[in-house]
């Protein structure tokens, strides 16, 4: 699996920017990632994520992501079109499943296939895909990251592993988000039960 560290080494040794599709899951784990990545990636984020429930936490949460945007020029920003019913009917059966359980393997890959699916479509645009995913503290970058790693084999995408919590990526995250005001959530995401 090759990581975003190697990918931006092989960027910096070759002076062109690795254009990267970004899954960006909110802005205070953006405000985590970005910092690590300006230098070597020219990023485009993808903002897919229909777990995020209620409607009205997902509209916080891109406005959130949409201010961070503000503080860092030539980033682009990719918001599809999504229903919280995507989610619902994949994750049926598993609504009672705490957080970090097999609800969430199913929800990463919901997202990640989704962003794989975006960069394989615009091949001209993107050389590889990853996630802000992993700077969550209690977010399993391993598991993430297999998880990414077979979208992108699904869709012959080069996926990016990462874990952005490290280099004080969560600690630079909270730091952003205060200093520019940015919303950050009390849960994860989906909403449901065992989550908040």
């Amino acid at each position: 699996m090759r990581s975003i560290l190697d990918a931006g080494e092989d960027a910096r040794l070759s002076g062109r920017k690795c254009r990267l599709l970004l899954h960006a899951c909110c802005g205070p784990c953006c405000a985590g990632a970005l910092p690590q990545l300006a230098d070597a990636f020219e990023v485009t984020l993808f903002f897919h994520n229909p777990n995020i429930l209620p409607k009205e936490e997902f509209i916080k949460r891109l406005d959130a992501l949409k201010l961070l945007l503000t503080h860092f020029e030539g980033v682009g920003l990719i918001v599809p079109e999504q229903s919280e019913d995507e989610f619902l009917s994949a994750v049926r059966g598993m609504e009672d499943l705490p957080e970090g359980g097999d609800r969430c393997t199913v929800c990463f890959a919901l997202r990640l296939s989704a962003t794989a699916a975006c960069a394989a479509a615009h091949r001209d645009e993107f050389d590889a895909f990853a996630t802000t995913l992993t700077v969550g503290p209690r977010k399993n970058a391993a598991l993430i990251n297999t998880v990414g790693e077979a979208a992108g084999r699904k869709y012959s995408v080069p996926y990016l592993a990462s874990d952005f919590k490290k280099r004080d990526g969560y600690l630079t995250s909270v730091r952003l988000s205060k200093e520019y005001g940015i919303y950050r959530q009390h849960y994860c995401g989906c909403g449901l039960p065992g989550t908040r």
